[in-house]
This record gives structure tokens, C-alpha cells and sequence, in this order.
């Protein structure tokens, strides 16, 4: 075999054996396809994807000749450039960057840090929820152009420069923060970078290396002698302007972005914007006309042993999406090999376009450019044209043949597969195809169910609260959106100081108004209180019976109560006003409210650490501890109606009075006892009924407050219901055949406090149970078990203890009632009750509420991503090249604040009470700045003043 036939030997192996890993990646089981599902980014004066597709659509020039980077007349710097906007803010307090830190980091490294929280949650995550997760930070980028500021022209070295600049950094920051543990690293293959990140994270899913990956692309051109290096090796255009494949194109504009986006596997996304179907990269190696000039062979070769092994026919695509910088020798390059690879057997145009000729060459960052305008196209159906396009290049003939047309007008497009070029100037090629979400939305989103949905959000400011909710309100519901949002929000995250909620409905008109409140971070103890008889009202479960969770559990007991010929869902529904009239009903019809309200409440995960019941309310505690189950429940509340109806007890009465048991029980008639203690400036009464309504009326004679309750003539908590207690015992002892230990969560109100250490009160018997209704309620006695800052949930028809709750709050309790009769929408109500618990720190699972969501969501779901707001009232330092030009000049502009760390010490000088700048300082000053004009640190540089003069 010659040495000629072992080469060709040696390559056709090399290439099987390629081949035959590509295809291994490109086939994956159901669910293992790796889609992104979480995007954002800031470009050139956009903010944010919709803010870009909007200017893409409508031909935006979006290259700017302002001076926010630099002004400079030197002839071969072009002044235009893509700019992104308020480069100096940052949210460092979020993310625990400590103060020196922010000032000293590269500003993409704070961008990509706030774009990376914006990418997962997009997808439907909190960012919490990635802790301890193998997932993987890949992030592309080559230049850091505040490097020359902090490693070299800065007054101190304190070590905060090198964990700023470095370039490690824009990955490993973000694998800090979020507490992952996949691969982090940074790419540099120059205008390749963030594409070659998106394959390097491909292939790292594939292989198991981690189970996500964030990729991320940055860029920013602080200072134009990075700009003079490109111009002499002659790649920029001295107009500004990109015009990709056009005749007069002349070079590219340099250009800012910073991308973000969340890789998945299909069976994890719950949004999916495109699939990866692969990824590939090649080098040109080396060429006789230098390493910078571009090889459309190679660039050939690339394409089809990829479109081979994805078993792919390249005439399949529609479109491509084209590295396109609008070089003289790069464009013709890139456009006959896109001609020789995709063109053979078409019967249509090749259609390419290139977002550069929108925003300019962001290099590092680029590749994810072409990704952020291909999901635009994918979520709308129609391809962003490309500007600067007059006259296609004479030199490229598939313009002319007709089989390769450029997209320069607005597109319709049918969905599909794209393809993405990206090329780094040093041969380092990569090609990523790219499938789209082919599931529509039905019927615009809205749900088959009229359920309105609860919305709730937080945020580091009530801007970024208000921003998202409003967003919902100004828009037509979709179910789909708002699971999102939920999802983000099942969990705290660390840092939102504000939450809000508010109600969205299928008619817009009738969505509710936004409630926020400030939250200061603490996990607050849960107690639920179950109050007794009086919560009963007419009709007081019918809107709740469209809430699927209430309506299983209430028709759960309607099942058990049907065999005792009881109709449950009536009794709760009915508009009949005397329904309620008859004892048992009314027993039944308040736990059978409070079991399935409880019910829904474990559902979205709120749970109790404190349980408290009032009066019968004691009975659903047992439900709520386990000591009970539901039907058990149920069936001792019938049964605590039918042993009162058959026993023979006087007429009696029940009043609330606005004064303590210390207070009235020396006041108190023959007849006539303290039933609950409530708080110590209010109780219930309960007697024979003349005896109990002539006290009260004396009480109101004296200026007393004291009003007569609906307990249907039944004196509970008094002498007179010994009678019901011997035959609702023997009922309850059917029932409660083996009595349950109480858990310390469930503080008694039946049993003085001195005793709860007896058996009567450690086990839930059907004695406990049946004395619920003899003992006095000690909740006053009780209550003063609820630690400070609780919040307090009343579970009832109607929250009867609303005032006396209100009455003895502690320092910050909050007090929530779950339905209230005196508001036409209990289901309206109920939500906003949990709106109300998530503003006071908890975290519902909201979307166990309503009907499940069928994952991913549909295209045009809309983007989170946008709507996030930061705390950006700090301005943080930027590399400025006029600031470094004045420095040089001898000229600077120093700011003085005690919040940074350099000068909190002078916090300590004080003359004649005021805190002044030393004299010193300003010697100090000087010293510093001969320093930085000679390009030395000033602690080297020794100095001697002389006829020194301070001027006021």
C-alpha cells in the first residue's frame, strides 16, 4: 500500500468512526431531545426578545454613532457601533456580589448574571430549584476590555480585578450562584465562541455530563483600540454599516450582546422554543493565504458530514440562517458552500438571511444572535429581514441562478428546521440545526374551564411586581402562560423583597385590580384555626364547588352522608334560607366546608405548624393532625347534630360581649356562663335564652357591646348540654374505635393547660370529642402559643373570629379568613386569600387548582424573560476610554461615598461635628494620579510636595 492509500485509508476510517459518533448523538430515546427552553438577551438598543423582534420586523438600523462608549477622531476607528443600554447598572445585593466586587467586575459578567435568572425563569423555573443539579455553565466570549482598566491602570491591586476580569469567571460566577454542579467553563473560538458553547453543552447533555446546561454569548466594545486592532486587519466597514451579501458590502460593525439560554432534555421543558437536533464544529486548519482568511471547502466539509450524519436532507431546510458578516472574501466563502450543500434537488430558493446586517458583528456573541432571531421567526412564522440589502453581490451567482435568495422583507415562514453558521476568524467553524415547538395554541389559550386564575409574582422592587402582573392583565387569558408563572413562583426566591398577586378572568373587564406588599425574607411559623358553630350561611359553597379540589372533597362526604339520607351538596348550595335551620345540617355543612377547605390548602402545600380549634373546631383539628380521617369527621358532626336534636335541651342562647372573662365573671345571672374565652377584652356567653338576652340587653345599658349569635337556641358550652353528651358519646365511640395520640401541633382549647399532660388530653378518644362541646373554649389561654410574626389561616364558612383574632394579634401576625359571607364570589374570595398568604411569605403551589397543563406549552406562549425587573439604583463602574484619556492628561473626577470600603474609615473624621475630607486626601489624590500618568501604582511611585496650598 502506497503512503498515498494509507492516508486515503486513514481518512475514510477517521471519518466512519466520526460518523458514527455523530449519529450516536443525533439518536436519542423519546423525551432525551435536547431543546432550549428558556432564552434571553439584551442587543444593540433592545431590551429584551420582543423589544428585538419588534425593531428586527420593522428594519431598525440598530447600529448607533453616539458617544456612550467613546469619542474619538482618529480616521481609521469607525464611531458606530451596536450599543447595549445602561451597561452600569446591576443588581449586585441579588446576586450576594459583595460591594468592591460589582465595581470591579467586567460589566458583561454582571449582564450575563441577570440574563442567566432571566433564561431559567423564561423556562418556567426557579432558579432554586437547579440547586445541587448537574447543570452545566458554557458561556462563549473572548475579549474582556475592562481587563486593561482593573489589572493594570487601577490605584490598589486587591485581587477583586482578577475575580472581575477573568473570563473563567462568566461561567463559574453563574455555577456560584446558582449552587450547580455541572461543567463550567468558558469558550473562545472568536466569532464562534457562543455557538461553540451551545455544542459543547450539547454534547455534554448527551454524554451525561450534566442534565442542563445555561450557554450564554457576550460582548462589549469599551475601548476603541480593540476596534483599531480590527480595522488594520481589515474586517471593518469605516461606514458603520453591515450589508451582508450585498455588492457594496465592505466589512462589519462591531456590535454588543449578551445571550442567555436554557438547555433542557424534551421530557423536562416545560417550554420549548427549538429542539438541538445537532451540533458540529470543524477547523480550517491551516491555508496558504493566512489563518484569518475564511475556507469555504472546510466550511463545506463541515455541512455535509453533518446533514449526513443527521440523515437529513440539506433541501429539506427552507432557510439558513448565515454567518454573514459582510466581508469581501468571507460572504462568497459561506455562500458557495451553502450553494454546493443545500441547493442540489431544490425545487425552491434557498432562502438565508443575516442578523448582522441588523445589530453588527457582536463575535463572541453572535452565534446566539442567530439563535435569539431564529426563535423569533419560530414563535411567529415569519423571518426578520435582513437592511443594508440593495444590490446581491455580481460575485456570488446563486443570487443570479435563482437558487439562493436573500430575505430581505418581512417572510412568512412554515416552521421547520434552520440551520446556523457561525465562524470564528481563526478557522474555528460550527454549524447548529435547529427544529422548531410544531405545537399551536387552541383556541388562543384560553381553558375550557371558567375558572378565574390567581396570578401571583414577586420581585426586588414593586416595579418588577407590578411589571408582571400587569402584563397578565393587559392580556387574554392563557392558561398556559400563567402555569409558567406559577411554576416560578412554587417556590421562595431568595431576594424578592416584594410580592403581589391579583385575579385573572376570561372576560378582561373583569380581571381584578393588583395588591403588593413589601416581604422581608423570613419564614413565619402557619397556624390554622377552625372555628365552631355560627359560620354557617346560605349558599356558602355553591362558587367554591368550581374549584376541582373543594368539589372532590365535598363529594367525598356528600358519598358518606348520602347513607344517612342527608344531602350535602344541597345544604352548601341550596338558596333555600332555612336549610340551615335544622341542627345536623348545619353541623355537616360547616365541617364539610372546613375538611375540603383544608383539603385544598394541603394540596398547594400549605401546611400547619400550629392548629388550633374553637369550640366544635376542635373536631376538624383531628382531621387535620391525622387523628380522624375525613369520613370519620364527617360522620361525628352528623352525629353531634342528631344526639342535640334528640335530646331534650331548654331554649338557649349564645352572645359575643366586648369585655374579658375576668371582667364579666362576677357580673354573670343564674343561668348564664362563660362559654369562650376569647381574648382579654372579649368572651361568649351562653344560658336559657331569657335569661341570656335580659344580660344582654343590662351589658348594653352599660355601654358593653354584646350581640346575640345564630347557635340555632343551642347554650353550648354550658350546663344545659350535659344532656346530649351521654348519647353522642356512645355515637362517637362507633366511630372513634381506636383513639389517636394528638401531635404538639394541636394545642387544646377544650383542656386547661395544666392538664394536657393527662391521657383525656393526649389522645384524640371520642371523649376529647364529646367534651368539645361541654368544656369552656380557653382560647385565650391558648392563643398565647402562637409565636410572634405567625400567620394565622381561619378555616370556615365564614370567619367568625375575625375580630376576636384582629383583637389579640400579636407584634406582625398576619391574619387571613378563607371565605367570608359578606362577599358575593367565595371563589373570588378563596384566591385572593391564598394571593394573601403568598404575600405574607408562603409559597402555594397555585396550579394544583386547576386542571393540569399538558407540557411543553404551546409556540407563542409568552416570554417571562422580558418582564424581569431589577433593584438597578446603583451605577457601577464601566471601563471608559474618554475617563482613561483624562486620567492620562492628568484630569479625573473622583467620587467620595463612605458605602465603599476604600473610604468608610474617613466616617470617623469629625471637625466641629462635621465629616470632612482630610487634608490629606487630597495630597493622597494627587500622588495617585501622577501614579496612573506614568502607568505605576502610587505605592511605588515616591513622591516629595512642596509649597503645598489648600484653596476653599
Amino acid at each position: 500500500m502506497s503512503r498515498q492509500q494509507a492516508i486515503e485509508l486513514k481518512i475514510k476510517t477517521d471519518r466512519e468512526i466520526a460518523l458514527k459518533a455523530g449519529r450516536r448523538l443525533v439518536k436519542c430515546d423519546p423525551g432525551d431531545e435536547i431543546v432550549i427552553s428558556g432564552f434571553s438577551g439584551s442587543f444593540p438598543n433592545s431590551d429584551g426578545l420582543p423589544d428585538f423582534a419588534d425593531n428586527l420586523f420593522n428594519k431598525v438600523d440598530l447600529i448607533s454613532d453616539d458617544n456612550r462608549r467613546w469619542t474619538i477622531e482618529h480616521p481609521e476607528i469607525p464611531q458606530r457601533t451596536g450599543k447595549l443600554n445602561q451597561v452600569n447598572k446591576f443588581d449586585a445585593a441579588f446576586f450576594g456580589v459583595h460591594y468592591k466586587q460589582a465595581h470591579t467586575m467586567d460589566p458583561m459578567c454582571r449582564i450575563i448574571l441577570e440574563k442567566s435568572y432571566e433564561a431559567i425563569v423564561d423556562s418556567g423555573n426557579s432558579p432554586k430549584s437547579l440547586k445541587g443539579s448537574k447543570t452545566g455553565v458554557f458561556v462563549g466570549a473572548c475579549f474582556s476590555e475592562s481587563e486593561k482598566t482593573w489589572f493594570y491602570e487601577k490605584l490598589q491591586v486587591n485581587g477583586f480585578g482578577l475575580t472581575g476580569c477573568a473570563r473563567a469567571m462568566l461561567a463559574n460566577r453563574i455555577s456560584y450562584w446558582l449552587g450547580v454542579n455541572g461543567p463550567s467553563y468558558s469558550v473562545d473560538s472568536a466569532c464562534s465562541s457562543s455557538l461553540y458553547a451551545l455544542e459543547h453543552a450539547y454534547k455534554a447533555i448527551r454524554d451525561g455530563h450534566c442534565d442542563s446546561a445555561l450557554v450564554g454569548g457576550c460582548n462589549l466594545c469599551l475601548h476603541p483600540y480593540v476596534s483599531l486592532q480590527f480595522a488594520r486587519l481589515g474586517v471593518l466597514c469605516a461606514d458603520g454599516r453591515c450589508k451582508s451579501f450585498d455588492e457594496a458590502a465592505n466589512g462589519y460593525v462591531r456590535s454588543e450582546a449578551v445571550c442567555v439560554l436554557y438547555l433542557q432534555k424534551a421530557k423536562n421543558a416545560k417550554r420549548i422554543y427549538a429542539k438541538v437536533v445537532h451540533a458540529k464544529t470543524n477547523c480550517d486548519g491551516y491555508k496558504e493565504q493566512g489563518i484569518t482568511y475564511p475556507s469555504g471547502p472546510l466550511q463545506q466539509r463541515l455541512l455535509e458530514e453533518f446533514y449526513e450524519e443527521c440523515e437529513i436532507k440539506p433541501s429539506n431546510l427552507a432557510w439558513i440562517e448565515a454567518h454573514g458578516t459582510g466581508t469581501k472574501v468571507g460572504d462568497p466563502e459561506e455562500v458557495k458552500a451553502l450553494e454546493n450543500v443545500f441547493c442540489p434537488g431544490r425545487t425552491e430558493p434557498l432562502l438565508i438571511g443575516s442578523v448582522k446586517s441588523n445589530i453588527g458583528h457582536s463575535e463572541p456573541a453572535s452565534g446566539l444572535c442567530s439563535v435569539a432571531k431564529v426563535i423569533i421567526a419560530m414563535e411567529t412564522g415569519f423571518i426578520p429581514p435582513n437592511i443594508n440589502f440593495n444590490t446581491p453581490r455580481e460575485d456570488i451567482t446563486a443570487f443570479y441562478n435563482g437558487r439562493i435568495n436573500v430575505v430581505a422583507e418581512k417572510t412568512p415562514w412554515n416552521g421547520g428546521l434552520v440551520g446556523i453558521n457561525s465562524f470564528g476568524f481563526g478557522g474555528a467553524n460550527c454549524h447548529v440545526l435547529l427544529n422548531w415547538n410544531n405545537k399551536s395554541k387552541i383556541n388562543n389559550g384560553l381553558p375550557e374551564d371558567d375558572l378565574p386564575r390567581l396570578v401571583v409574582a414577586s420581585g426586588r422592587t414593586e416595579e418588577a411586581v407590578t411589571t408582571i402582573l400587569n402584563d397578565f392583565l393587559s392580556r387574554s387569558l392563557d392558561k398556559e402562560y400563567v402555569r409558567l408563572l406559577h411554576d416560578v413562583q412554587a417556590e421562595q426566591i431568595p431576594g424578592h423583597i416584594y410580592r403581589g398577586y391579583t385575579i385573572v378572568k376570561k372576560d378582561i373587564k373583569a380581571n381584578h385590580s393588583i395588591n403588593f406588599r413589601y416581604y422581608s425574607g423570613e419564614l413565619r411559623p402557619v397556624c390554622f384555626v377552625f372555628s365552631g358553630m355560627g359560620s354557617q350561611w346560605t349558599g356558602m359553597g355553591a362558587s367554591l364547588m368550581k374549584l376541582p379540589i373543594f368539589n372532590e372533597s365535598i363529594l367525598k362526604s356528600h358519598s358518606v352522608l348520602k347513607d344517612f339520607g342527608v344531602d350535602l351538596v344541597k345544604i352548601i348550595t341550596s338558596s333555600d334560607p332555612n336549610i340551615l335551620n335544622n341542627t345536623v345540617n348545619s353541623f355537616v355543612g360547616i365541617a364539610a366546608m372546613q375538611i375540603a377547605l383544608f383539603d385544598v390548602l394541603i394540596t398547594i402545600g400549605i401546611t400547619p405548624d400550629i392548629i388550633i380549634g374553637h369550640s366544635v373546631g376542635e373536631l376538624l383539628c383531628a382531621y387535620a393532625d391525622g387523628c380522624l380521617t375525613s369520613e370519620q369527621t364527617i360522620k361525628a358532626a352528623y352525629y353531634y347534630g342528631v344526639a342535640i336534636l334528640n335530646s331534650k335541651i331548654p331554649l338557649g342562647a349564645m352572645a359575643y360581649v366586648g369585655i374579658g372573662y375576668n371582667q364579666i365573671k362576677d357580673l354573670l345571672p343564674t343561668n348564664v356562663e362563660v362559654a369562650w374565652h376569647n381574648s382579654q377584652d372579649s368572651c361568649t356567653i351562653s344560658g336559657l335564652k331569657e335569661s341570656v338576652e335580659q344580660f344582654v340587653l343590662k351589658l348594653k345599658s352599660k355601654d358593653i357591646s354584646s350581640q346575640i349569635i345564630n347557635v340555632l337556641n343551642i347554650p353550648y358550652h354550658s350546663a344545659f348540654i350535659k344532656k346530649a353528651i351521654p348519647s353522642l358519646l356512645e355515637y362517637l365511640k362507633k366511630i372513634v374505635i381506636n383513639p389517636k395520640l394528638r401531635s404538639e401541633k394541636w394545642k387544646s382549647t377544650s383542656i386547661p393547660e395544666e392538664q394536657w399532660g393527662e391521657d383525656k388530653a393526649k389522645y384524640c378518644s371520642a371523649e376529647y370529642c364529646a367534651n368539645n362541646l361541654l368544656n369552656s373554649v380557653l382560647f385565650e389561654e391558648t392563643f398565647e402559643h402562637v409565636p410572634k410574626g405567625s400567620i394565622i389561616i381561619e378555616l370556615a364558612p365564614h370567619g367568625v373570629l375575625q375580630e376576636v383574632l384582629n383583637r389579640s394579634l400579636k407584634k406582625n401576625i398576619t391574619n387571613i379568613e378563607l371565605a367570608s359571607r359578606n362577599h358575593k364570589d367565595g371563589l373570588d374570595y378563596l384566591l385572593s386569600a391564598f394571593g394573601k398568604i403568598f404575600e405574607a411569605g408562603l409559597n402555594p403551589k397555585i396550579s394544583k387548582l386547576y386542571p393540569d397543563i399538558e407540557f411543553p406549552v404551546s409556540r407563542g406562549t409568552p416570554m417571562i424573560a422580558p418582564l424581569v425587573r431589577w433593584e438597578h439604583s446603583e451605577d457601577w463602574y464601566v471601563t471608559m476610554y474618554r475617563v482613561q484619556d483624562k486620567i492620562k492628561s492628568g484630569e479625573r473626577n473622583i467620587s467620595i461615598s463612605l458605602k465603599d470600603d476604600e473610604y468608610e474609615y474617613l466616617s470617623g473624621h469629625v471637625i466641629d461635628g462635621r465629616n470632612l475630607f482630610p487634608a490629606t486626601g487630597y495630597l493622597v489624590m494627587a500622588w495617585e494620579t501622577l501614579a496612573l500618568m506614568r502607568g505605576e501604582l502610587y505605592s511605588e511611585v515616591p513622591v516629595v510636595f512642596e509649597n503645598v496650598r489648600f484653596q476653599r
